[in-house]
Order: C-alpha cells, then sequence, then structure tokens
C-alpha cells in the first residue's frame, strides 16, 4: 500500500478526516510512515498546537486588564502547562514504544484537561481548545486503530 493510500485510509478511521489528511500532508515525514508513525506525528502536531495554545495564553495574560477574563485565562494556562509539560509528552514517549493502551489514555486525558477550559463565553481560546481537542480526537483514534492490530 502506498503512503497516500495508507493516510488516507488511516485518516478515514477518524471522525476528523478533513484535519487529519491536512495535518499528515503538511508533514514530511509522514510521506514515508507506518500507522504508529503516522500516530507519532499526528501526537506531536497536537503537542505543538498545544505548546502555542499555553504561549498565546501567557501572552493574552499580560495584556489583558479585565480581571475576569484574567483570571480564566491564569486558569487554563494552569490546564494546559501540565498536558503540555507532561500528559501529552509521556503518551508520545508511550506510543513511540508500543505501549498504545498508556498512550489512548494520556492523549484522552489531555483532550479532557484541555475541554475543562471554557471559562468565559466570548473567550479567545475557543478555537484553539477546540483545535486541540480535535487533534487529540484524531490522534485517539489512529492509537484506536494501532491497538486493534
Amino acid at each position: 500500500m502506498g503512503t497516500k493510500e495508507l493516510l488516507d485510509k488511516t485518516c478515514k478511521k477518524t471522525l476528523d478526516y478533513n484535519l487529519c489528511v491536512s495535518s499528515l500532508r503538511s508533514n514530511s515525514q509522514s510521506w514515508d510512515a507506518d500507522v504508529q508513525g503516522l500516530a507519532g506525528i499526528m501526537a506531536n502536531i497536537t503537542l505543538s498546537n498545544a505548546t502555542d495554545t499555553l504561549n498565546y495564553i501567557q501572552v493574552k495574560v499580560n495584556q489583558t486588564t479585565d480581571p475576569k477574563l484574567e483570571r480564566s485565562l491564569a486558569y487554563c494556562a494552569e490546564v494546559y502547562i501540565p498536558v503540555v509539560q507532561y500528559i501529552l509528552p509521556q503518551a508520545i514517549i508511550a506510543l513511540n514504544s508500543g505501549r498504545y493502551g498508556f498512550a489512548k489514555y494520556g492523549i484522552s486525558d489531555a483532550a479532557d484537561e484541555v475541554d475543562s477550559c471554557k471559562g468565559l463565553k466570548e473567550s479567545p481560546l475557543t478555537d484553539r481548545n477546540q483545535l486541540v481537542q480535535r487533534l487529540c480526537g484524531v490522534t485517539v483514534a489512529m492509537v484506536d486503530a494501532l491497538l486493534k492490530k
């Protein structure tokens, strides 16, 4: 099976085919990866997005003069710090070493943590949180495919 076909087949097993395909096609490492490699690439893309969101939160905390928004952003920073520093990196290590159950648990936990960062209805983080959650969902589905092998 060619790389394009494997990528397509793997992404069809996720709930967000378009996000999966666009994320993986933009990464040259995916061109010759197997399913485990594709899942690892997606996990790293997820970590990168979560890291970008944490950096964005830290900038917004320093810019805001609204105490309510500042509290909400500070809470979200507290949510994202362990996701970026521990949860996703440990899940990636587990995935790369074939411990798919632990990887799936960690990535699912990251999505749950990010989900708790809702705070304000008009939050500047809504789209970013949703993207990180969608990326987690795609990665979990890919790990599920590995667990079923």
